[in-house]
């Protein structure tokens, strides 16, 4: 039987306050002490192990610090870019790693021309793993959910057709996931099927399915601790377990076993304005902070609603943030922009999707400008602009220079236009 360790969306250089970038710290250390402890054979790693693509050097020192030493005991790390330290036209610091031998990546594309479509495909070649003989293969995430491009490019035959046992890393969401997740996703039919896991990243809340059954399972172990605000509040409010997953196999998956990471404790606190002036709010606010034990822990408030009189500026949340602090809290969370006042009217947001939103701003804010070419008014202007948005969101493709990606982009844009 061996074991590997599934890790995901750490995200070091995400905290910016001194006592939350200690915490983004401890918790990765306290991952791979684990890894040591349980003996895993291998570690992989599916995507943002870094906030960005060249980090602060100082979290960079002690990160590769902590991976010498896996190394030295002879436990091989493989890994893909995530969102965040994916780079299209310089060199991330997971290039950098992996170049001492730290890291092992393992997105290997090659690109070549189908010649019954005449279509350019995707082949992707496998790692093996010296000791377990398990093959790795895996497709890096991409800036605002664009690595869908590689997933559509696929040479998906030739990853079914491999034989062993088979790992396939990806750092994406899929449509099988909650909807209570918002996040853009991937449809299951762009996996390759038949292997015997399948390791994701991207998603920062704990997820695992063994339902379908051309698939092993699919699984994502979720931020092991914070790579946005939104994961505090999802800690303190919903209570959701943050950590990592512990694979056991031989010729098949055997168990999943999470492990949980709990360096701090939480406390979230919630508030509703609604048919209350600013002043009751607040009095709300302060006499509850007096009644609550906040010592050492992460404190996130969340206070939305609309006040039935007063502004919503008559609330001081830096004296809020402030007395908690002195009441020992080693972070405090505030979020209000769910709050309102009947004083003003709260800009219009019509549509769910993300591209219902964008055709909404733009309609909104179009008519505020004064523009004499018809082309560039009305719908047919809002329709110019989504169009040289789309084309501004497309990433460098592989294998292409930075110069012709360039000229590959301004000769859209300028098309769009017609000029």
């Amino acid at each position: 039987m061996y074991k590997f360790a599934h890790i995901a969306d750490i995200h070091l250089g995400a905290q910016k306050t001194h006592e939350l970038k200690e915490l983004e710290f401890s918790t990765f250390e306290q991952i791979l002490n684990k890894c040591i402890e349980e003996n895993v054979d291998f570690i992989v790693i599916a995507g943002d192990l870094f906030h960005s693509n060249l980090p602060d050097l100082g979290i960079v020192k002690n990160a590769v610090g902590k991976l010498k030493k896996i190394h030295e005991k002879g436990i091989p790390i493989y890994v893909i870019y995530g969102s965040h330290d994916f780079s299209p036209n310089a060199t991330s610091i997971i290039d950098i790693i992996a170049e001492s031998g730290l890291l092992k990546k393992i997105f290997v594309p090659e690109v070549y021309d189908d010649g019954e479509t005449g279509k350019e495909r995707l082949k992707l070649k496998f790692t093996v793993d010296e000791k377990t003989k398990a093959k790795l293969v895996g497709i890096s995430g991409k800036k605002i959910g664009l690595e869908k491009e590689y997933f559509k490019m696929l040479d998906i035959k030739s990853l079914e057709e491999e034989k062993g046992f088979k790992i396939f890393v990806f750092h994406a969401g899929l449509d099988i996931l909650p909807r209570s997740l918002p996040i853009e996703s991937l449809h299951i039919s762009y996996f390759p099927k038949g292997f015997d896991y399948y390791a994701g990243g991207d998603v920062h809340t704990r997820f695992c399915t063994k339902d379908f059954p051309e698939y092993g399972p699919i699984a994502y172990p979720g931020s092991p601790f914070a790579g946005y605000p939104r994961d505090l509040e999802m800690s303190a409010s919903k209570n959701v377990k943050r950590g990592f997953c512990i694979v056991e196999f031989d010729k098949k998956v055997r168990n999943i076993k999470f492990h949980e990471i709990k360096l701090v404790k939480y406390e979230f606190l919630s508030f509703n304005a609604d048919n209350k002036s600013s002043h009751q709010v607040y009095e709300e606010i302060l006499d509850k902070i007096e009644k609550t034990d906040f010592n050492g822990k992460i404190v996130i408030i969340k206070v939305k609603g609309t006040l039935a009189s007063g502004k919503t500026l008559d609330i001081n949340f830096n004296e809020i943030r402030i007395r908690i602090r002195n009441k020992g809290a080693i972070h405090v969370g505030i979020t209000y922009y769910s709050l309102l006042s009947k004083e003003f009217d709260p800009i219009p947001f019509k549509g769910k999707e993300i591209s219902e939103i964008e055709k909404s701003l733009f309609r909104e804010n179009i008519s505020n400008l004064n523009v004499l070419d018809d082309n560039l008014n009305g719908e047919k202007g809002v329709k110019l602009a989504i169009s040289l948005m789309d084309i501004l969101k497309q990433n460098q493709k592989i294998n292409e220079k930075k110069s012709n990606y360039s000229n590959r982009i301004l000769k859209e844009a300028l098309k769009i236009m017609g000029v």
